[in-house]
């Protein structure tokens, strides 16, 4: 038996593996991919069982759907078999646009089932994880999983019906930070600084000023305002920014990631 069993070693399911494999420990981990090179890269890695999809099925405690939301019908249903002669088991989706009652009607099974959204900083212990779950869940199988992936990062406990939502930053927004972090390298380079610097100064500012809010509880209009001196240089580059449209551009991308979100659950 597997205490966690992976179907699928994409980035966010290695991301979520390797949060969790720093309590569970990697030889209570199995792993398995189309891509056999992924599963036994991210095996070797934290030290799992690379295997195959139906190992996983009959032998997992906590089976974490990590594919694609196009795929999970073909996943599911050919594991529907092993699912209904097994014991109690828990699956755990992470599945864009998803929602449990899907996942269930897909594997023909009635099972628990905690539904997630993660990213990827939850790698390197510095993620957010929005968690739902069903009926069929028991506190102490949603407890067990939460304990599991502490070291991946925050975890919210929210109802099912708002994980669309409070996800679209969440699950999208890293993308937009190293597209964010990639053009002020650019803008640092221009004015000579090496980029190899340009990358770390940039990363490690975004890093503080992130955490500066969360540990003071201020609000970013309040820092924004605390940086920007009168007649400064901060003053300007944030003048340059609404003259681009920088706080509406973001709005914007926030709303299409949603909209494709619910065109995910039709």
């Amino acid at each position: 038996m597997y205490k966690f069993g992976f179907i699928g070693a994409g980035n966010m399911g290695s991301a979520l593996a390797k949060g969790i494999s720093k309590k569970a420990g990697g030889a209570n981990i199995a792993v398995c991919d189309t891509d056999t090179a992924k599963a036994n890269s991210l095996a070797a890695e934290i030290g799992a069982k690379c295997t195959d999809i139906n190992d996983i099925a009959q032998n997992a405690e906590y089976i974490v759907l990590a594919v694609k939301p196009q795929s999970l019908e073909n996943v599911l249903g050919s594991i529907s078999d092993i699912l209904k002669s097994r014991g109690r088991f828990v699956f755990v989706t992470m599945a864009a646009g998803t929602p449990i009652a899907r996942i269930l009607a897909f594997a023909g099974v009635n099972a628990p089932v905690i539904r997630i959204m993660p990213n990827v900083p939850c790698a390197v212990g510095a993620g957010m994880i929005l968690c739902a779950r069903n009926e069929a869940v028991t506190d102490t199988e949603l407890d067990a999983f939460v304990n599991a992936s502490e070291n991946c990062g925050r975890i919210d406990i929210i109802e099912e019906k708002n994980i669309d939502a409070y996800s679209v930053v969440t699950g999208c927004g890293p993308a937009y930070v190293y597209l964010m972090l990639e053009a002020l390298a650019d803008g640092m380079v221009e004015c000579g600084v090496p980029r190899d610097k340009a990358y770390i100064y940039a990363a490690q500012m975004t890093e503080g000023s992130a955490k500066l809010m969360l540990d003071t509880g201020r609000m970013p209009a309040d820092l924004k305002d605390s940086v920007c001196s009168p007649g400064g240089t901060t003053i300007e580059g944030v003048r340059a920014l609404e003259k681009g449209g920088f706080r509406s551009t973001l709005i914007e991308a926030t709303r299409a990631s949603y909209n494709r979100t619910l065109e995910l659950t039709k």
